[in-house]
């Protein structure tokens, strides 16, 4: 299930938002598998039943899941879904060192190169080589 904590800055039904949107973004939750109903997942995580319900709605708005009157909800049948999630998911990481490298002063220089830094280490060692006519 999921794994909720009070000592967590975010409300919870922002952490059950962001832990199934974490396992359908890593393919563990399929396109169409069933999600817990909202009573289920509300007993099991610990907390009330509007706090899941309202997880779910925000979860639906996102397009991450579907919930279909009587049967339940679902993880989007959507192809590429969880591509389209990591993608978002980059350009948030993206904007967030946008405004960091701005509040440090740096140039757009200055980020260019604390990228390949971070490029060339091992961390960007798993990144495919860029192919020929393409801009780093």
């Amino acid at each position: 299930m999921l794994l909720l904590s009070a000592s967590d800055p975010r409300p919870m039904y922002q952490q059950i938002v962001d832990q199934i949107t974490a396992r359908v973004m890593a393919g563990d939750w399929a396109p169409g598998q069933s999600l817990p109903s909202i009573r289920e997942l509300a007993a099991a995580s610990g907390v009330s039943v509007i706090t899941v319900k309202r997880a779910y709605e925000d979860l639906e708005r996102a397009g991450v899941i579907s919930t279909r009157h009587g049967k339940g909800s679902v993880v989007s049948e959507r192809k590429d879904h969880a591509r389209d999630l990591l993608d978002h998911h980059l350009d948030l990481q993206l904007t967030e060192a946008t405004a960091t490298a701005a509040r440090l002063g740096l140039s757009r220089d200055g980020l260019h190169q604390r990228l390949d830094t971070v490029l060339d280490s091992d961390v960007g060692a798993s990144l495919a080589a860029p192919s020929k006519g393409t801009h780093r």
